[in-house]
């Protein structure tokens, strides 16, 4: 018995990592001698750091950085086993969980921090960054990052612009002389599945502006914001951050990789698979598990347990999907790879007790022993 375990976070209750040992503990139970290969996956989002860390034998990387208020915070960023190339999540450095719901303020949160992981990167000899994007509670167009890395942004008195979106609308001119000379050598590959443009009614601000604490009025001074640093950016320095897929992804983080970082922009799921080389990893399996916390509509949509079942349907590899809580929506999987689904929810519970690290580790692996018990009585 041969089983690949590719299963996402439990988001609030278990890692990757912790939802893969819960389940080849699961396995183990039945098939003692079971051949288990566990990988762990991330959609780009949350987890993107510990997946490849994990899959690459990397080492994780602490440092302080400038966090979204402009106060400091502790962010940690990996580097991948070939000791040259560096994953980051922006949200360790700009990420909304960082700021109390009650101070969510685009106006003035800060990207600068995510500048500051790719500086220390640098130093410790990285030149290829995977970066992946999301969660972000910004919304100044990456202008904080490109400044720690010696952007400048001034304003008509030739003045720094400051943190947030509400000082893009302030941009007069761009200077280049202070770039970091290294960003050069470097190469920048985003992980995002979200296509919209930096500004307008689909762009940042109206799209993901209110989630960080925009009302309707300020989500218009953020847009125009957004225009006008897509308009000098094109009459000074002839690129159009406005139309690129994907500008707007985390505050239009999106618009500052590709456009002045040369960034290529990729499916999330389909960049980690390429990363860890999942589909090699197939060969001889009987099995597969995936899961993630929630199976609904969303899964259908292009997440992380789709983008394994897929993968796995191509060599007829049976797939087996667990969650802690399965909608009537979940039924479409069936019909793109995903085998069957289970909910290892086994009864009406709170729903603090259904996240509770330690039920959900121990429901998970009792929900794989019962269904490797079913598959044993089957197989003989």
């Amino acid at each position: 018995m041969k089983v690949l375990i590719a299963i996402d976070s439990f988001k609030g209750s278990l890692s990757s990592i912790e939802s893969g040992k819960a389940i080849s503990l699961g396995i183990k139970n039945v098939y003692e001698e079971a051949e288990i290969v566990t990988i762990p996956i991330a959609d780009g989002g949350e987890g993107t750091v510990e997946a490849l860390v994990q899959a690459t034998e990397g080492k994780y990387v602490e440092t302080e950085v400038v966090g979204p208020l402009g106060k400091p915070v502790q962010a940690v960023y990996g580097i991948l086993g070939n000791g040259t190339a560096a994953v980051i999540e922006v949200a360790a450095a700009c990420g909304l969980p960082l700021v109390p719901v009650s101070e969510r303020n685009p106006y003035y949160t800060t990207t600068y921090g995510v500048g500051q992981l790719i500086l220390d990167a640098i130093e410790k000899g990285c030149r290829d960054f995977i970066v992946g994007l999301g969660g972000s509670a910004t919304n100044d167009a990456g202008a904080g990052m490109l400044q720690a890395l010696g952007y400048s942004f001034l304003d008509d008195e030739k003045k720094e612009i400051g943190y947030g979106g509400l000082e893009l609308q302030k941009i007069q001119s761009i200077v280049l002389s202070k770039v970091h000379p290294e960003l050069k050598n470097c190469t920048f590959t985003i992980a995002s599945d979200v296509n919209n443009p930096l500004a307008g009614e689909n762009g940042a601000a109206y799209i993901f502006g209110p989630q960080k604490g925009a009302t309707p009025d300020m989500v218009q001074v953020l847009d125009r914001g957004l225009a006008h640093f897509a308009q000098v950016t094109l009459a000074q320095l002839s690129k159009d951050i406005q139309n690129i897929p994907g500008a707007g992804a985390a505050g239009g983080l999106g618009a500052a990789f590709a456009g002045f970082l040369h960034a290529e922009i990729h499916s999330g799921i389909d960049l980690l698979f390429a990363a860890v080389g999942i589909e090699a990893k197939m060969d001889g399996v009987d099995f597969v598990i995936t899961g993630e916390g929630k199976l609904d509509g969303q899964t259908s949509m292009g997440k992380a347990p789709l983008g394994v079942a897929q993968l796995a349907s191509r060599f007829q590899i049976p797939v087996i999907a667990l969650a802690g809580s399965v909608t009537k929506e979940a039924s479409v999987l069936n019909e793109k790879g995903i085998t069957s689904f289970f909910s290892i929810t086994n009864g009406p519970m709170p729903l603090e007790a259904a996240m509770d690290h330690a039920n959900t580790f121990e429901n998970l692996r009792i929900t794989t022993e019962q269904l490797f018990r079913m598959i044993k009585a089957v197989k003989g």
